[in-house]
């Protein structure tokens, strides 16, 4: 066994994974490169993390370079049950899903430390881009906190893991800035340290969710977009394909202010203007907190990916937290996932309703 012991680094193909499981090999761990198996993409959709062969294919060169075992585990079926066909639910009511919020808290990680156990591996290890430390004595065993490089922070996605899981976590790029992380690839020499990240979603690399819904699901219901006021604007084929803040394809013509997605209600997708999509306030549901706070608090809340945490008191609830920003927030969008902050620190989050 290695000197600090035995580790499963979770192995998508990509660079970032590559090098997680290159560093901790050279700091004496014994790792255990593990691929799962979440989608067959077909056709024309044959790219992106987690669905080509091709990725398989690198995460399986990377571990025969670093001389270390390689496993490919199936996992398609439940990632279809508990990522694709709520994403596909989500969008068909009106909402813009999280998947890889709830990939990372179910089939991955949950599944990657169930896996480990059967492999003898302490660790799990990702190429994320955050940290964790020690909790303090009586609370929870590991604290989250945001990735060193904040334009590659991925904390945002591990909010719902458990405490359980995250205290066997390790995020061996959580101090790299993402430059710094191509530079170790290409020192270690990993065969894919020139490899372009990838940046669509792994199941949709296209980013047509109206085209993926109907390959899926087939046709879904038309509606009307209107005005604020009630006024028909155009017509539209499915509500899966909106999002609120999305200001092309909405299919109402040119001319005038621009019109921006306000709200989905029903089968109607509400447009405005850019002004109309500020607001002050939030209810979060299905909540998940890694350190429960003892009541009201100030705080920042992140309201997607790519959206700097913003001032904001959090008031948490019994079915979730109310959030009121400190100046409004643009494009606050039902099904996102709203992650609490108090600095670095995730405290904890839950979905927009």
């Amino acid at each position: 066994m290695g000197a600090k012991g035995r580790v499963l680094v979770a192995m998508s193909g990509g660079v970032d994974s590559s090098v997680a499981a290159a560093l901790l090999v050279e700091a004496g761990w014994q790792v255990v490169g593990v691929t799962l198996h979440l989608w067959d993409a077909e056709g024309e959709q044959k790219v992106g993390r987690c669905c080509a062969p091709e990725d398989r294919d690198d995460a399986r060169r990377t571990c025969e370079h670093l001389g270390v075992p390689h496993y490919v585990i199936d996992e398609r079926a439940s990632f279809r049950r508990d990522v694709v066909e709520p994403f596909l639910d989500e969008y068909r009511a009106g909402r813009t899903p999280s998947p890889c919020v709830h990939c990372n808290r179910t089939v991955k990680l949950l599944r990657l430390a169930e896996i480990a156990t059967d492999l003898g591996c302490s660790h799990v290890a990702t190429g994320h881009y955050a940290r964790l430390l020690q909790g303090d004595e009586g609370e929870a065993p590991v604290r989250l906190l945001r990735g060193r490089d904040l334009a590659k922070d991925q904390s945002y996605f591990l909010f719902g893991v458990p405490p359980a899981v995250l205290g066997r976590m390790l995020f061996p790029l959580g101090d790299l800035e993402k430059e710094a992380s191509r530079a170790e690839a290409r020192r270690l020499g990993l065969p894919n340290a020139d490899k372009p990240d990838s940046q669509e979603l792994c199941f949709v690399p296209d980013g047509d969710v109206r085209a993926f819904s109907r390959r899926e699901r087939g046709p879904s219901a038309p509606g009307v977009v209107r005005d604020a006021h009630g006024e028909v604007l155009g017509r539209h084929e499915g509500v899966e394909g909106f999002t609120v803040g999305q200001r092309k394809g909405l299919g109402v013509g040119g001319g005038g202010a621009p019109r921006y997605v306000l709200r989905i209600v029903g089968s109607d997708v509400v447009v405005g203007s850019g002004d109309e999509l500020y607001r002050h306030e939030l209810e979060a549901v299905g909540v998940r907190w890694l350190r429960a706070p003892r009541g009201a608090f100030d705080g920042q809340v992140r309201i997607r990916y790519r959206h700097e945490p913003a001032p904001a008191h959090i008031e948490p609830r019994a079915e979730g937290f109310h959030v009121r920003f400190e100046a409004p927030q643009r494009a606050i969008t039902p099904g996102q996932a709203a992650v609490v902050y108090v600095g670095d620190e995730v405290l904890g989050g839950g979905f927009i309703a």
